[in-house]
């Protein structure tokens, strides 16, 4: 037996075109101003005093795919990062071209964009001369996966951390490169374990490391991001892990009772590791720890030059 489709009264409505007129579209009106490209006013390159050189400017927010080269499995990645492009401004410029950074960004793209430093070097240094200013700055920030270990049961699973990149380029300053990962850590107080005839407590840390590097430092030979990876978690109470089992969780819990640590210590011991590593040249320290205890976060910060001694 054969089932009827059940009949359903009908609204008749009017034509697309008429429900647009409906909610307030148009007809365009009489057009007057150039169509052609020659012809059309170009405001970004009126040359006048316009009172101040700008520091940068540009376009900033720009979502966009890159490759991702590691020295930790996964060892080459896809990811979402976010780009900021800017470059100077005369103050005899009222404007830049906005649309030649994003139009720089999709001439790389076809050959395969990552964020290998030679690549990015010969990429802000073509932006400066797209642009027509003797300077270019390129920021960009995504997430950096790697796989960890749980430290009994040796199941893996991937954790992440934040890695940005700044490159800026001159035309008779050259480079200057400024790295940034931020990790985050487990740490246990030790006022905490001193005066407590049991237990500690303890809570999430994020460590953000920002470095300068020296002119000779190659990428190939040593990553950066395992280095800073390194510095923050070998100095903390315990590492994350993404799978953890029973047995797994005992070793990370004794661990971090082990190895109890304040923001101030993190900090400290975290600049000593940089400090001991050649290709940084510069560096800032920052440990922020959601308190387990408290509504408020505890926080430290170290910035060292090693350029100008002790």
């Amino acid at each position: 037996m054969k089932h009827q489709a059940k009949a359903f009264p009908v609204k008749q409505l009017p034509s697309k075109e008429k429900r647009h007129q409906l909610f307030g579209s148009v007809k365009p009106a009489p057009k007057t101003k150039p169509v052609d490209k020659m012809h059309m006013a170009d405001l970004q390159n009126t040359k006048k005093d316009f009172l101040f050189d700008l520091d940068a400017v540009g376009v900033t927010k720009v979502k966009h795919p890159i490759l991702i080269y590691s020295f930790m499995p996964p060892y080459t990645q896809t990811s979402v990062a976010e780009f900021t492009f800017t470059s100077s401004l005369k103050q005899t410029s009222k404007g830049t071209n906005m649309s030649r950074f994003i139009e720089q960004l999709a001439s790389y793209q076809k050959n395969g964009f990552s964020t290998d430093l030679e690549l990015l070097k010969k990429f802000t240094k073509d932006m400066a001369k797209r642009v027509e200013q003797q300077d270019a700055t390129i920021e960009v920030s995504f997430p950096w996966f790697f796989e960890r270990q749980a430290p009994d049961t040796s199941l893996i699973g991937l954790n992440h951390a934040n890695a940005s990149i700044k490159m800026e380029y001159h035309e008779t300053k050259g480079f200057h490169i400024q790295l940034s990962l931020g990790v985050s850590i487990t740490t246990l107080c030790p006022c905490s374990k001193e005066i407590s005839e049991y237990s500690a407590h303890n809570q999430r840390g994020n460590v953000t490391m920002e470095i300068r590097v020296s002119d000779d430092y190659q990428e190939e030979d040593l990553d950066w991001k395992k280095v800073l990876l390194e510095a923050a978690e070998s100095n903390a109470s315990a590492r994350l892990h993404p799978i953890l089992k029973r047995t797994d969780e005992k070793f990370v819990t004794e661990q971090a009772y082990e190895n109890p640590r304040f923001v101030e210590d993190m900090v400290r011991l975290i600049a000593a590791d940089l400090y001991e590593t050649p290709f940084i040249e510069k560096f800032k320290v920052t440990c922020q720890n959601e308190e387990s205890i408290h509504m408020h976060d505890a926080i430290a910060e170290i910035t060292y030059d090693k350029t100008k001694g002790i």
